[in-house]
């Protein structure tokens, strides 16, 4: 039987790219947005504050056990922006284009080393909206920026991300080598691991 579980975000992709990760292990992965779940402010300073806070609200909301996760992208040269303002980094409401855009042009003068970068994922599991233990997993996916966009698959700031030791960006790999790969992948693998060793939990959720 399977276990559900609400993800504390509206974004179809990456409902899309956590659900198929999930499946596998027994989880079944409902958006908040079929519940009407308030929208949350992530003032948080950090990636865990945001993700905490997420799951908390769609846990309280929906009765469910809650899923969320705070990700971004951090650029050492740029002292570790856009960080947790990935999402709106070129202001509110801004959407991937709009991000991705405002990322080249300050990356512009950058070249080689500077242009390293890597995404990080921070994946928070909470049992009930009070849980005061939550599993709290993290991942983190080295590389660099592009000084173009390449590839249509993914969302958010893959198509200008080019993983270590690869050719082709994030964007250009497809889902399923990217769900093998990325940051959020191996945040969920270390959360299911977690989970498998959870009194009640069957152990075939390790993967």
């Amino acid at each position: 039987m399977n276990r559900r579980v609400v993800l504390a975000s509206g974004n179809a992709g990456k409902l899309h790219e956590m659900r198929a990760l999930l499946a596998r292990c027994g989880f079944e992965l409902v958006s908040q947005a079929g519940f009407d779940v308030p929208p949350v402010e992530e003032d948080g300073l950090t990636f865990v504050e945001n993700a905490l806070k997420k799951a908390r609200a769609a846990a309280d909301h929906t009765g469910l056990a809650a899923i969320a996760d705070d990700s971004g992208l951090e650029v050492a040269a740029l002292d570790g922006r856009p960080g947790i303002r990935s999402a709106r980094f070129a202001g509110e409401g801004a959407d991937d284009a709009a991000n991705t855009a405002r990322l080249l042009e300050s990356m512009a003068a950058l070249s080689g080393s500077e242009r390293r970068a890597r995404f990080v994922c921070v994946v928070v599991y909470l049992r009930h909206a009070l849980d005061p233990v939550p599993v709290i997993c993290t991942g983190t996916w080295e590389g660099e920026i592009l000084t173009a966009p390449r590839g249509a698959g993914g969302f958010g700031y893959d198509p200008v991300f080019l993983p270590g030791g690869m050719r082709e960006s994030a964007a250009e790999l497809g889902a399923e080598r990217k769900n093998a790969l990325s940051h959020r992948a191996k945040a969920l693998d270390d959360l299911l691991r977690a989970l498998s060793r959870e009194p009640g939990m069957n152990a075939n959720l390790s993967v």
